[in-house]
């Protein structure tokens, strides 16, 4: 067998449920693998994380990792007129979001970041509210 390397800035890492590790493109969407998905990301602006956008992954928690600069991450109010929660992550930061639990990245700076997750599922949905 060969050994290679993988950039995660341009591919992810599938940890397939019987074991094996691929390198796969990286989807931010239902891969329907069954399999935990890790990526990076180097984002300059609030468009490179769908800052528009709230996200959610009803089959698996998510680790946000921050490896460099800074961000905010946003939860959506869990009843009407509630506040949203945030949590600051600085380089070497990491929180993980709950399984179902809406959620928005804000950068404070431009940053590396890493999520670890299974994106069966994954929705997306359109910030209706302004911030």
């Amino acid at each position: 067998m060969t050994t290679s390397t993988v950039d995660l800035f341009a591919s992810a890492l599938h940890l397939e449920p019987d074991g094996d590790v691929r390198a796969v493109e990286r989807q931010m969407t239902s891969s329907g693998s069954g399999a935990w998905q890790i990526a990076m990301f180097h984002v300059e602006t609030d468009a490179d994380v769908h800052a528009d956008h709230w996200e959610m992954h009803p089959e698996a928690e998510e680790a946000v990792c921050c490896l460099t600069g800074g961000v905010r991450l946003y939860f959506r109010p869990d009843r009407p007129g509630g506040g949203e929660e945030v949590v600051q992550l600085q380089a070497g930061v990491a929180v993980i979001v709950r399984r179902g639990r809406w959620h928005r990245l804000e950068l404070e700076a431009p940053s590396d970041l890493m999520s670890i997750t299974r994106r069966n599922g994954t929705r997306l949905e359109r910030r209706t509210d302004t911030h």
